[in-house]
């Protein structure tokens, strides 16, 4: 098994959170299912856990590895070809390691899964890059049977620790501006370390274009490419910002498009099930319910918003940062909300493994005691006593009657 190509540099970036998951659940009765969005490093992850298992003693001839976007595969598209093929190549006295990249290409891949799944020689590793994949009936076949692990582009931590040249060529807040712009693809790391940056913005509206075609107009019922890529547009117009239906289509409607609150649902639907965005509900913190209405969306990577809209947009560099908190703290916590708090809104209410709650509120600085006293005050009006935090890109950490304010860099490189 060869591991090369234009890999070399993304190698240099272990994915250890998701890895630590996978040999923790290596000979596990489950499904490993991984999802996330395309471009994301799914492909890479998988083979940096085969080089552990090679690295294990595992021998090369029980892994078998598939990718059906590689043309080479396209035979193997049928499930009774492919599950011949699996099963006649493994050993079935010892343990073979399958890993499928992209099964939802295959005809009917949840029979195959189910299939594979129920022989003790295997043990199966699948990948997706839309939520359709573990909302058809794959899932109906398999409750209870598999375990998602949702792979993310670069965190910051990641980022900075594949930048070759960080050493010599740029301090760590130049590189966090490189981050802030142009996201965690990890080809756009591979980009900069090849000295082909110019190449970026392209890079990422190549990846976004794709994204739509493959796993939105294919997938979805689409009435008009003009409307959708309007509300997408939109979308990342407004990372940050309470937005719901009836605003969306309001606001195209007075531009001339019109378009019903439906079809304005149905595209949210499905750009979030392709992973290009999040919704983000928001939280009644004194009355301890979820509110139904006016949602937030966070896009899963921050380059597509500088590369679709382009500086020109003058994009809110304090919605970007949110938008990166927002991912990262997706990686280290369960459940994530928009905090209410009667007339007050916390940017973040999250919930960790064992329901105990933390509040995050972020602005780009709070220098300014106006700023300061306006990013403080939701915080001061919850009166429960869990902790709060002040998400800021400057570098003093005071704590205010017991707020504590980090450095988001900092923080950002404790996860």
């Amino acid at each position: 098994m060869k591991f090369c190509g234009n890999a070399k540099y993304i190698f240099m970036v272990q994915r250890e959170k998701e890895l630590e998951r996978l040999r923790g659940l290596r000979g596990a009765n489950l499904i490993k299912v991984i999802t996330g969005i395309r471009r994301a490093g799914k492909s890479t992850l998988f083979k940096q856990f085969q080089r552990e298992l090679l690295a294990s003693g595992v021998d090369e001839r029980n892994i078998i590895s598939l990718n059906f976007e590689e043309m080479q595969n396209e035979p193997l598209l049928e499930r009774h070809v492919l599950h011949d093929y699996i099963t006649m190549r493994a050993d079935k006295g010892a343990k073979n390691y399958v890993f499928l990249d992209e099964v939802q290409n295959v005809n009917e891949f949840e029979r195959l899964v189910d299939s594979l799944f129920v022989k003790d020689y295997i043990d199966l590793y699948i990948t997706g890059s839309n939520a359709y994949f573990l909302s058809s009936d794959l899932a109906t076949l398999l409750t209870g049977r598999y375990l998602e692990i949702r792979v993310s582009p670069f965190s910051y931590k990641e980022y900075l620790s594949g930048y070759a040249n960080k050493s010599f060529e740029k301090g760590r807040m130049e590189i966090f501006d490189d981050f802030m712009t142009f996201g965690g693809l990890p080809e756009t790391l591979n980009l900069f370390n090849v000295g082909q940056g110019g190449e970026i913005m392209n890079y990422i509206r190549t990846v976004f274009s794709t994204i739509v075609e493959t796993d939105v107009m294919k997938r979805n019922k689409v009435k008009s490419k003009t409307d959708f890529e309007l509300v997408t547009r939109f979308l990342l117009d407004s990372v940050g910002k309470i937005v719901s239906p009836n605003n969306i289509a309001a606001y195209m409607t007075s531009g001339g498009n019109k378009i019903d609150n439906e079809t304005v649902k149905n595209y949210l639907d499905v750009l979030c099930d392709a992973f290009l965005f999040h919704k983000v509900q928001r939280y009644d913190i004194k009355g301890k319910k979820l509110l139904q209405t006016l949602n937030k969306y966070y896009t899963s990577d921050v380059g597509f918003i500088s590369a679709l809209l382009g500086k020109s947009a003058g994009v809110d560099r304090g919605y970007l940062l949110e938008n990166i908190v927002f991912i990262e703290l997706q990686r280290r916590y369960t459940e994530i909300y928009i905090g209410k708090n009667t007339e007050t809104e916390i940017d973040f209410l999250v919930r960790d493994t064992n329901k105990n709650i933390r509040y995050f509120q972020v602005s780009l600085t709070v220098r300014d005691a106006a700023t300061l006293r306006r990013e403080l005050r939701p915080l001061e009006t919850i009166r429960d006593h869990n902790p709060k935090y002040l998400l800021s890109l400057d570098p003093e950490e005071p704590v205010h009657n017991g707020i504590v304010q980090r450095n988001v860099v900092k923080w950002l490189l404790e996860g």
